[in-house]
């Protein structure tokens, strides 16, 4: 994959596919807490994951905030992948730069206790 991959146009299914995520928010929470509650072993950031996912469920967070993390968990649960999630090692690395993007973007929004929380629910997991 070039840097010029990145630099594409989006496709009209890609388009579709992101206008129907950011107008289910919910539904992309519940995706995406489903498919980490599948992989949550297999991949390193599944804390991260998750911490995003309380993120945008606390009703304190700001709605700036919320469209960051949703859009980030949609690529996420989204079968439009830059990299496909079933390619041994590989498939998830797009995903963990996006999760790692969208964490740098929200810091200062994500709580000791949506980390504690995404601990918990790995535990249980």
């Amino acid at each position: 994959m070039s840097a010029n991959d990145f630099n594409r146009p989006f496709t009209k299914a890609e388009m579709d596919a992101m206008r129907r995520a950011t107008r289910d928010g919910g539904g992309v929470l519940a995706d995406a807490f489903a498919l980490l509650r599948r992989v949550a072993r297999r991949i390193p950031f599944a804390e991260d994951a998750l911490a995003l996912y309380y993120c945008a469920r606390d009703p304190m967070t700001d709605t700036r905030v919320k469209l960051i993390v949703l859009a980030a968990l949609a690529y996420f649960v989204l079968p439009i992948d830059a990299l496909p999630d079933v390619m041994p090692l590989l498939g998830f690395t797009d995903d963990a730069a996006v999760i790692a993007t969208a964490i740098a973007a929200v810091r200062g929004s994500i709580t000791d206790l949506h980390r504690r929380k995404a601990r918990d629910t790995l535990e249980t997991f």
